[in-house]
């Protein structure tokens, strides 16, 4: 395996927990203390850590970076070969960023009870994403 797992969201942003776990769940087990370390390979969607009970949470987050990152033929933006949506991606990619680095404790991702990994696609066509998922500890 060289640790690169693809995975797909459409435009609000999607936890993605069961596809993370499953893919590092039995190399996961054999660290007492740890971290890993997840490295999206791309500049139009991001990762972050937030809410994942309600999902009014996804909306309102999509609802926000579409405010204060405008998009369509009145936006500001020069890079628009790939189309008027990716120079916004790329601005909301930068925003949230594209890794994360969680504790892992007893073989477990230790976050908190209302966290959940968030693969956030910032295009209106998703296209598959690759994560890369470095574990590393004792």
């Amino acid at each position: 395996d060289d640790g690169r797992h693809p995975a797909t969201a459409p435009r609000l942003p999607h936890h993605h927990p069961q596809e993370i776990m499953h893919a590092i769940r039995s190399d996961l087990s054999e660290f007492k203390c740890g971290l890993a370390h997840l490295f999206l390979h791309h500049t139009s969607a991001s990762l972050t850590l937030n809410e994942n009970y309600d999902p009014d949470v996804q909306t309102d987050t999509e609802t926000f970076l579409s405010r204060i990152v405008p998009e369509g033929p009145s936006a500001p933006w020069r890079h628009t070969i790939e189309g008027s949506d990716d120079m916004p991606a790329h601005i909301k990619s930068s925003m949230f960023g594209c890794a994360l680095t969680i504790p892992i404790t007893d073989g477990r991702l230790n976050m908190g009870t209302w966290q959940g990994i968030w693969l956030c696609e910032h295009r209106d066509y998703a296209t598959p994403r690759t994560i890369v998922i470095t574990l590393s500890g004792i």
